[in-house]
């Protein structure tokens, strides 16, 4: 196999050749004319794509970053209002979600959008995405370097979508963000700056189902979040 610079090497000597028989047929003057802009005009300019969250979207799809590149089934890059004032952040997609390529859409996403509808909103209202756009096998926990890895996706997701409020679902989504240690237990119930938002650590869905007594707290967090809301409206 041939080498960058191998192949950089051919394509000159391939535009030379080109050069020296235009010049040999048409000339060096006729030459010159065709390939410099009429006299006075202003060379073309090209402008770089601006980034968007789609430009995004359309890089994460193709991702081959890390190992779970290889054994998803689709990238499960984010979904909703990407204008939204409340953005959810899970930990990372589970097998419903691998097999659709959407977030949160078995029985956890199903109890989500419960929460979602509590304090008053529709899921087309908000932004879900997860740490992880790819599944680890078996749902086992993401693993440190995965994390690193994938987690530049979701801060651009954030700059991009500039929520005012973001609810961090869990503690791998919390301790990415908040860039700490401390259990979920601990987070929670409370805002913490992040950027330009203000971020509120809550407990995961998933979680909730195996300890349904615990609702009742998610359910102060997330009247916090509507006082938020409600005064970033006033």
């Amino acid at each position: 196999m041939k080498s960058l610079n191998e192949e950089l090497k051919e394509v000159v000597c391939i535009i030379k050749k080109y050069m020296e028989a235009e010049e040999i047929s048409l000339g060096r003057d006729s030459l010159k004319e065709r390939l410099l802009p009429p006299s006075g005009a202003r060379p073309a300019t090209v402008k770089a794509a601006k980034p968007t969250i789609d430009i995004l979207k359309e890089e994460a799809l193709s991702c081959t970053r890390c190992d779970l590149s290889e054994t998803r089934t689709n990238v499960v890059f984010g979904a909703g209002n990407t204008k939204a004032a409340l953005m959810f952040v899970g930990e990372a997609p589970g097998m419903q979600e691998d097999l659709q390529g959407l977030p949160f859409v078995g029985r956890a996403g199903a109890l989500l959008t419960k929460i979602i509808e509590s304090i008053g909103l529709k899921r087309s209202d908000v932004y879900i995405a997860n740490v992880l756009k790819c599944r680890p096998p078996e749902n086992r926990n993401p693993l440190p370097t995965e994390i690193l890895t994938c987690e530049e996706y979701l801060i651009k997701q954030i700059e991009f979508i500039k929520p005012k409020v973001i609810c961090a679902l869990g503690k791998f989504a919390a301790q990415t963000l908040l860039r700490t240690q401390e259990p979920i237990t601990k987070l929670r119930g409370r805002f913490y700056d992040y950027h330009h938002a203000k971020l509120m650590p809550t407990f995961h869905p998933a979680y909730l189902l195996r300890n349904p007594q615990d609702k009742k707290l998610v359910w102060e967090d997330m009247k916090k979040i509507r006082k938020e809301l409600g005064a970033n409206n006033e």
